[in-house]
């Protein structure tokens, strides 16, 4: 059994802990109201800023990714620059098959 001081001590303690127990709760809930406003404000301005930059500059790679150099058709290359040489080496490759 316990005695009326040990009592007194023991409801005490059981008050101090209930009371931390609630502000503890308390300042949860502030902080969580504070990180459902951050995260709204990054839904609402920053993220729209941050996928125009990103859209502008995959279009500048998009663009940039164009290579002027390359020759579209092979043939034409080949018949331009290797002309009679190109033809008599392959004149007779289907005469094996």
């Amino acid at each position: 059994m316990l005695s009326p001081e040990q009592k007194a001590e023991r409801l005490q303690t059981i008050k101090e802990v209930a009371e931390r127990m609630k502000r503890r709760k308390e300042f949860k809930a502030k902080q969580q109201a504070n990180a459902m406003r951050v995260r709204r404000y990054t839904d609402e301005v920053e993220k729209p800023k941050r996928k125009k930059a990103q859209d502008s500059f995959d279009a500048e790679i998009a663009r940039m990714d164009e290579n002027y150099n390359a020759w579209t058709d092979a043939s034409k290359y080949a018949k331009e620059y290797y002309g009679d040489r190109m033809y008599e080496t392959t004149r007779f490759d289907n005469d094996w098959d």
